[in-house]
């Protein structure tokens, strides 16, 4: 029988808690390499390249929109104090939002930065819908979905160089992480996620079925380019309405006159 170097195992179980395998948070979400302390860093630096790429992100003055701003934030912090967020004091959780009525998209760096586009701001058509979408994206950062597939897609030295400061990898990595591709299982993770934190709420905690619901009733034609490898709509409407009758949520709101007013609040 073999033995084993205790030193190399005392090192391994450094390296692995290091790694933040044993954090009660973590568990059920698969192997992650990088702590969350470098999840905060490697959003701060992709959010801080995004915010200074004006052509290519032109982002609404937040002073300019504080309407629209102070509604985005309104409901982020409805999420955020279901105390359904594993991570909610440990990421940022800032809200920009692009303009580009062309684009139906919202993504979230890891750490929590997220942007939306106007696009699917005005392709909605209430709080909960939005709730819904937002739910998914914070989703996608509080699972660690990011750095998980980003991982699979660049490998590991590419995201520890952007950590040491490479200027050439971070804007490789803002440009991947902008058209990120999650596989199937995070994408219904992050559907599952977005009924959870709406549950406690007053809202219709399927809110984000409305964005597939629309895709369908339009016969699919404007689907946009970066579902095209995501579970299709119609399973994805069924997967929140699900959730919802498993987690027994009651909430029923939907607000659409106050999203309305708000989305009249965006740039023409």
């Amino acid at each position: 029988m073999k033995k084993f170097n205790i030193g190399v195992i005392a090192l391994l179980v450094v390296i692995i808690s290091a790694c933040g395998l044993f954090n009660e948070k973590n568990k059920g979400k698969g192997l992650n390499l990088f702590t969350v302390q470098q999840d905060v860093e490697l959003g701060a630096d992709v959010a801080a390249e995004i915010d200074a790429d004006t052509q290519t992100y032109p982002l609404l003055d937040s002073v300019q929109y504080k309407e629209v701003y102070d509604y985005v934030y309104a409901v982020r912090d409805k999420i955020l104090n279901t105390g359904e967020v594993d991570y909610k004091d440990e990421f940022r959780w800032r809200l920009r939002i692009i303009h580009d009525d062309s684009t139906l998209n919202a993504f979230c760096t890891p750490g929590g930065y997220i942007y939306i586009y106007t696009g699917i701001l005005k392709f909605l058509d209430s709080e909960d819908e939005f709730a819904g979408v937002l739910g998914h994206e914070i989703a996608h950062a509080d699972l660690r979905h990011s750095t998980r597939q980003m991982t699979k897609q660049f490998g590991l030295q590419i995201l520890l160089d952007v950590l040491a400061g490479d200027r050439a990898a971070l804007k490789q990595v803002t440009a991947g992480l902008i058209g990120l591709k999650f596989s199937r299982k995070h994408e219904s993770e992050a559907d599952a996620r977005s009924v959870k934190y709406l549950c406690p709420t007053d809202y219709n905690a399927a809110g984000g079925a409305g964005f597939f619901q629309k895709i369908e009733d339009m016969g699919g034609s404007s689907t946009p380019e970066f579902m095209s490898t995501h579970p299709n709509p119609a399973d994805r409407i069924e997967h929140f309405e699900n959730e919802k009758i498993t987690n027994g949520c009651q909430g029923t709101q939907t607000y659409q006159t106050e999203y309305a007013a708000m989305v009249a609040r965006l740039p023409q």
